[in-house]
C-alpha cells in the first residue's frame, strides 16, 4: 500500500466540474459520510465494481496524498481494509493526473496497466 498516492473515480462530467471549480468538495455520499472517499491502487477495481459499474466510462484521478497533509486518514472500510479518507477538500493542485477508464468491446472494464489492466 502506497501512502503517497490514492485514486478517485468519477464520471467525466462531474470531474470536469471539479476542475472548473479548482477544488473537489466531494459528492453527496462523501458529504454525508463527512469525508472524501479515495482508493489505493489495489482497491480501485473493487470500488469501481461496487459504486460505479453502471457508468459507460469514468475518469480516474491520481491524488497526491502528501499534498493533503494531515487531512488524510487511513481507516478501515470495505472488508476491513484500510482506505484513504480525506477530511476536507481536495484542491486541483493535489491532482497529479487524470486517466480515462473505459469498457472494451465485450463490455469489460479496462483499467490503466499499472492498476491491473483488463479484468
Amino acid at each position: 500500500m502506497s501512502d503517497k498516492i490514492a485514486y478517485r473515480l468519477a464520471t467525466p462530467d462531474s470531474w470536469a466540474a471539479v476542475m472548473m471549480a479548482g477544488v473537489f468538495h466531494g459528492e453527496p455520499h462523501d458529504i454525508a459520510d463527512g469525508f472524501i472517499h479515495l482508493s489505493a491502487a489495489e482497491q480501485v477495481e473493487g470500488t469501481l465494481l461496487k459504486h460505479y459499474n453502471e457508468h459507460p466510462r469514468l475518469i480516474l484521478a491520481e491524488i497526491d496524498l502528501e499534498a493533503l497533509g494531515d487531512s488524510v486518514k487511513w481507516e478501515k472500510s470495505r472488508g476491513g481494509a484500510l482506505f484513504p479518507h480525506v477530511y476536507g477538500d481536495i484542491p486541483a493542485s493535489a491532482v497529479r493526473g487524470v486517466r480515462h477508464v473505459r469498457r472494451n468491446e465485450e463490455g469489460d472494464w479496462v483499467l490503466p496497466s499499472d492498476l491491473g489492466g483488463q479484468w
